[in-house]
């Protein structure tokens, strides 16, 4: 198959999927037929399409779940305004807390409670497991058996990673508001709704990393 024409389909597939496509998945699209490219001339393909989108207001990206055609960060703050519907808002305490569960998973509830010194609310935790950006891998084996929760594919995905190693080093994320455009950390009325105003009693504050 020549190149043209592969970059065409792969393209086309790209568009009309609506989510990430994997290498894997691409091949499927070729199979039974004689001239089924191989992953060298996929990723050749795809690393072409990437560079033709250098001046245009979309990029191909890859995430965890694979590639996809995706606006361009710079340009969200105007494409944003084609839904009237305002875009999920998330507080600083709901991102600290999605942050503890991405550096330090598989982590308990208890355990980042004990890191922020403040209660995490259940509607934190409801929000994260909806959006499924965390879930539960499985329970330490301690009294009452808390859940261990970590982040998912999806959450790499809608941060534009490929896996947990392009996170940036913890001492480095300073600016917690500059993460996602998504992520007002500013909003009182989300603020109001996550109810954390006061810090842990000091039982609280000593219980062990296991409890």
């Amino acid at each position: 198959m020549d190149n043209a024409k592969l970059k065409r389909i792969i393209e086309a597939a790209l568009l009309a999927a609506g989510q990430p496509l994997s290498l894997d998945r691409m091949e499927q699209l070729f199979e039974g037929e004689d001239d089924t490219p191989d992953r060298r001339g996929l990723r050749a393909a795809l690393g072409e399409l990437a560079e033709e989108c250098a001046e245009r207001g979309y990029e191909l990206r890859e995430v965890a779940s694979g590639y996809r055609y995706q606006v361009r960060q710079e340009l969200s703050h105007w494409i944003g305004r084609l839904w009237e519907e305002r875009p999920p808002r998330y507080s600083r305490a709901a991102l600290e807390t999605l942050a503890l569960i991405a550096y330090r998973q598989p982590v308990t509830r208890s355990e980042i409670e004990e890191v922020r010194g403040v209660t995490v609310s259940s509607h934190i935790m409801k929000s994260l497991l909806e959006r499924d950006w965390i879930r539960v891998v499985g329970h330490r084996e301690v009294p009452g058996r808390p859940a261990l929760y970590a982040t998912t594919r999806v959450f790499l995905d809608y941060f534009n990673l490929k896996s947990l190693d392009e996170l940036p080093p913890l001492a480095e994320l300073k600016d917690l508001d500059k993460l996602h455009p998504e992520l007002d950390l500013n909003d009182p009325e989300r603020i109001a709704e996550d109810g954390e105003t006061q810090t842990l009693p000091p039982e609280r504050e000593q219980v062990s990393p296991d409890a």
